[in-house]
């Protein structure tokens, strides 16, 4: 195994570790293929990293779903949700320029951090703001709305649907993380069919990223269920900073 593999490996595992707990893992694995093989194209790179991160998504799903309740019928709308309007906002990003679209996630990232930093109780406990009758269809436009998102820009999806359910419907960190899992396998899957058909998967990269990715979401998945609400509240928070920086360097970047 060459050295630049093994540094892929290693910026796997920690893709997989911070993923398992509140998403974003694409922050570390993403930056990381485009620096360690400048020779692949996007698509490539992209192939790569969703075949390298949906086992490791599917490890940390199969962890939350031993300790953590998951409403499955919650699960399924939002799924179906994001799917659909995951095409739409792909469509209406390539329509958008960049001077426009950049700036305006950087607001909204600065926004969602502010609003949990101060919110000091937020997600430690469930409290379900609507009857369990309706949660589904609120679920559904989380999804829809996520998945909107994820087409239209796509870093920090994870991370955006644990906030969604927890400040929206009111699960606790640890069930929103829980159902973001389960959400994002669907959605790496689907999106899979096609990169793989369009041979945009470099396997002989993606095979040993995915087994390190899996060792870290088990890993975060873990201590996330040891350590509770609070903690993974905390690394929430983290991974937005670290959105924030990301989208502040590219702003930036258009208008020096």
């Amino acid at each position: 195994m060459s050295e630049t593999t093994v540094l892929a490996c290693i910026a796997a595992f920690f893709a997989g570790f911070i993923d398992s707990i509140v998403g974003g893992g694409g922050l570390v694995q993403v930056p990381a293929l485009f620096i360690l093989f400048p020779g692949y194209s996007v698509p490539q790179v992209i192939g790569t990293n969703r075949f390298a991160s949906f086992m490791g998504t599917a490890v940390a799903g199969y962890q939350y779903a031993k300790k953590v309740k998951i409403p499955w019928k919650t699960v399924i709308y939002a799924g179906l949700g994001a799917a659909v309007m995951s095409y739409s906002g792909a469509l209406i990003s390539s329509l958008m320029s960049a001077r426009i679209l950049k700036p305006t996630i950087l607001v909204l990232m600065s926004v969602i951090a502010l609003y949990t930093y101060r919110k000091k109780n937020l997600g430690h406990e469930e409290k379900l703001r609507f009857s369990l009758a309706v949660v589904p269809l609120y679920g559904l436009l989380i999804g829809m709305a996520i998945g909107f998102y994820n087409g239209f820009v796509g870093p920090g999806t994870g991370s955006l649907l644990v906030f969604g359910f927890v400040s929206m419907i009111g699960y606790s960190f640890l069930s929103a993380s829980a159902i973001s899992k389960v959400i994002n396998v669907i959605a790496d899957v689907a999106s899979l069919i096609f990169f793989v058909s369009k041979g945009f998967v470099v396997f002989q990269i993606a095979f040993p990223m995915m087994l390190c990715n899996m060792a870290g979401a088990y890993v975060g998945s873990r201590i996330a269920i040891l350590r509770g609400n609070s903690f993974v509240r905390v690394i929430f928070l983290v991974v937005v900073f670290g959105l924030i920086l990301r989208f502040g360097y590219d702003v930036w970047q258009l208008y020096k």
